[in-house]
């Protein structure tokens, strides 16, 4: 059966492709999800207006997040920590302490999109990689200070 695609749907293809699917699959799952529909022209026309609906929307997202991107990279921000006199931190700092840091600047930012190689266990500055989507970096300078 051919169904044209509503949304991108992995291992199938992109949104607008118009696929050959079993009869069970597209009535048992692409169907009633609404990820697919028949594909007769006014269908066609349909999924056509919702790519550039959905065009337009990514293009405004990116936009965003580029202006949050270039805040963030002119942003330094410093986390407490209890340490001992050798620097060494009782305990780590986390991606979940930096986006805590970052919302207290008002940068919200979701700890996943923070990228540590591995926790911070020592007092001093690093410069922190932020992944805010695909192809948009940032990097924030956090320093660790005692408490």
């Amino acid at each position: 059966m051919k169904v044209v695609l509503r949304e991108n749907v992995p291992n199938l293809g992109p949104a607008g492709a118009i696929v050959d699917v079993t009869v069970g699959y597209a009535r048992n799952f692409l169907l009633p999800r609404h990820l697919a529909l028949e594909p007769n022209q006014a269908n066609l026309k349909r999924v056509e207006h919702e790519r550039g609906e959905r065009r337009k929307h990514d293009e405004a997202r990116l936009a965003s997040l580029k202006e949050l991107a270039a805040r963030i990279g002119r942003t330094s921000v410093t986390v407490k920590a209890k340490a001992n006199e050798l620097g060494h931190l009782f305990g780590s700092i986390t991606e979940k302490h930096i986006a805590d840091a970052l919302a207290a600047e008002g940068l919200k930012v979701d700890p996943t999109q923070v990228a540590l190689a591995a926790p911070i266990r020592t007092l001093d500055k690093f410069r922190v990689p932020v992944r805010l989507a695909d192809g948009v970096e940032a990097e924030v300078d956090v320093w660790v200070v005692p408490e």
